[in-house]
């Protein structure tokens, strides 16, 4: 059976801590001479052949990746888990996969597009300006969703107006004749031309056709591209075979092409643009899955009965929502980002970090302990192991009663090693990453630092990236009252597949925490078109009552606009003695140079520099922290109506 045969159709239900959950090799691997798992650590000891000789199992995709472990740590892991107490016997509670139809209304409603089925909708954002901003798979991936809901509704006799394909892209009609043509000409190229169009700005080294044989290679991660453009290269011939039996050091060392514009992380845009970009990444990952035919079906979220207050076993918005009143603007767990401290204080060299477990009665008794004096201040801190410390960690993530990837996006995850190559399986994940809930996607991105910081350690501590993913797959994926029911192969290749996930998500969470300047250009476009629209209904109704005030802005914009053809900007910047400077533009200058330049004219200022950022504010973006090596002059080009702030920001 094949690895993508194997993760179909999962379905999660409770589980118990009987030592008869654990999985018993597949009849096929009993065949093949494969020993069953230990019933005293619940793990398989798989064995090499000799040379020559037939593998006793043969090994799914995933597993080949692992090197060659036997996965004994994942094992052992589970029957920690089972066995600690911290999932007791619950009445088996099933997710659920939504019906069809109903499926595709929750998806366009996610996406923004609820209009398109239900007139009454009211949303905030236009949904046809949306549209028009879509690239060819991302319009296939929408149509797809319409044109299924249609025929469900006729099923149904249902009296929803839903719109005909070909009609859903036309351009805004509350545009002119002018803007109508434009901006339809502009989306009708976007979406032919995507897959070999650079973007607006080339950005640092050259450019090469998606698959093809140009500059870029397998290692460059480009982010002008739409992912799912890219991905028709793959799905017309170009298929690149991924090497087997990596060790860690042999994993592929991924790079992001860089723009001259600027990279854009997570926390960087304003909470209204961020809205924009999760609805573009929604339909963007749905378009990637579509063209690698990879079938994509999301749960249904789960109503379930969840503790109101604690550290353990609670949601993660309960508990974000109790450490903000005593820590304002808190975006991880008190709890966890003490654990994590305590750990790394008293060293991150300790052997068997994360693997060996803490004494069960003892951590049940800390755990405790710490429910009632953890937030006053009251535990003995000094008095926790290494590896207590450890596994309260790993236990306060798998008690979560919503899992930390969501049940959303849980089989997502999980397909994501569908992908044919390392490099789409990476822009799938950086989708889904940015499809997580702020406080998940927080959390996760916590998690993984302190994982890579334990791996840093590797030479003390003997964990390294195969060891630690090995032993946080099941920690992340077996949440708290569920596991998979699922077959006995199925169970051992989706071990071997969730491990190799979590060895993604740390080896390169660097690049997953980037939003792509493919969904940034789209952005912008939504953003100049319902400025347009925003400007005319302005000046009709406001045009007597504020002519005075109307004409004083437009004079500032024309200053402004003649600064900016002479290529010079104006930084503000309210915390210096200097609030404001004119700075004189060049090809080489980036916003580290601005920072720097601010500083040097005085010393007064407290703020420390890494609590620095030059912000792009207006024009086509609503607000935006710049990346220091941000090329000015290729960022006024791009948004020549901006403004130019220096401001304190919390990293």
């Amino acid at each position: 059976m094949s690895r993508q045969q194997a993760v179909q159709g999962v379905v999660l239900t409770g589980y118990t801590s009987s030592s008869d959950a654990f999985p018993q090799p597949p009849a096929s691997a009993q065949q093949h001479g494969a020993p069953a798992p230990s019933r005293r650590t619940g793990h398989y000891n798989v064995q090499r052949a000799r040379p020559g000789e037939k593998p006793p199992y043969q090994r799914c995709n995933s597993q080949d990746s692992l090197d060659e472990l036997a996965l004994d740590d994942y094992w052992k892991e589970v029957e920690i888990i089972q066995h600690a107490g911290d999932a007791e016997p619950q009445e088996e509670v099933q997710l659920k996969v939504a019906d069809e139809g109903e499926q595709e209304e929750a998806w366009l409603t996610e996406a923004g597009l609820a209009t398109l089925f239900d007139e009454s909708a009211v949303d905030g954002e236009d949904s046809m300006v949306l549209l028009s901003t879509l690239t060819r798979t991302q319009a296939a991936a929408v149509e797809k969703r319409v044109e299924t809901l249609k025929q469900t509704l006729r099923k149904r006799n249902k009296s929803y107006s839903v719109p005909d394909v070909r009609d859903i892209f036309k351009p805004p009609p509350s545009l002119d004749t002018k803007d109508s043509e434009s901006s339809s000409t502009e989306g009708s190229e976007h979406r032919k031309t995507e897959a070999t169009s650079s973007g607006e700005h080339s950005g640092v080294g050259n450019r090469a056709e998606p698959g093809g044989g140009g500059a870029e290679t397998e290692t460059d991660i480009n982010l002008e591209v739409s992912f799912s453009e890219q991905a028709l290269s793959y799905r017309e011939g170009s298929k690149v075979t991924q090497p087997v039996n990596e060790a860690d050091d042999k994993l592929p060392d991924f790079k992001v092409v860089r723009d001259k514009t600027g990279m854009t992380k997570v926390g960087d845009l304003s909470a209204a643009d961020m809205k924009k970009v999760r609805r573009l990444v929604l339909i963007e990952m749905t378009a990637l899955f579509d063209t690698a035919g990879i079938d994509l079906k999301t749960h249904k979220p789960l109503k379930i009965r969840v503790k109101e207050s604690g550290l353990f076993g609670v949601p993660l918005s309960t508990v974000l929502e109790q450490d903000q009143k005593r820590v304002p603007g808190t975006r991880v767990p008190l709890i966890m980002q003490r654990l994590i401290s305590h750990i790394e204080d008293e060293g991150l060299h300790t052997e068997g970090l994360l693997r060996v477990p803490g004494a069960s009665t003892r951590v049940k008794t800390v755990c405790h302990e710490l429910e009632l004096k953890f937030y006053d201040g009251l535990f003995p801190w000094e008095a926790l192991k290494q590896h207590d410390a450890a596994s309260l960690l790993k236990l306060f993530i798998r008690e979560l009663p919503h899992p930390l990837l969501t049940v959303e996006y849980f089989s997502a995850f999980i397909s994501v090693l569908k992908f044919p190559t390392k490099k789409q399986q990476l822009q799938a994940l950086n989708l889904l990453v940015l499809l997580l809930p702020e406080s998940s996607r927080d959390t996760l991105k916590a998690l993984l630092e302190f994982l890579q910081r334990v791996i840093d350690h590797k030479e003390q501590n003997k964990m390294t990236l195969n060891n630690v993913a090995v032993v946080m797959a099941p920690n992340i994926f077996m949440f708290k009252g569920f596991r998979s029911k699922i077959t006995e192969q199925q169970e051992f290749a989706m071990a071997t597949g969730m491990a190799n996930i979590v060895r993604l998500l740390i080896r390169y969470q660097n690049l997953l925490w980037t939003i792509p300047k493919f969904v940034m250009n789209q952005v912008r476009k939504q953003n100049t078109e319902n400025q347009r629209k925003m400007n005319r209904d302005r000046a009709v109704k406001k045009l007597l009552k504020k002519m005075a005030y109307d004409r004083e802005k437009s004079n500032d914009k024309v200053d402004k606009s003649s600064e900016a053809e002479g290529g010079i900007i104006r930084v503000q910047a309210p915390q210096f003695t200097k609030v404001s400077m004119a700075v004189q533009l060049t090809e080489e200058l980036q916003a580290s140079d601005i920072l720097a330049r601010f500083l040097s004219q005085d010393s007064s200022v407290s703020v420390k520099r890494e609590e620095l950022c030059l912000f792009e504010i207006g024009g086509n973006i609503k607000e935006r922290c710049l990346d220091e090596e941000t090329y000015m002059k290729a960022l006024l080009e791009l948004n020549p109506a901006a403004e130019w702030v220096i401001k304190s920001v919390q990293r």
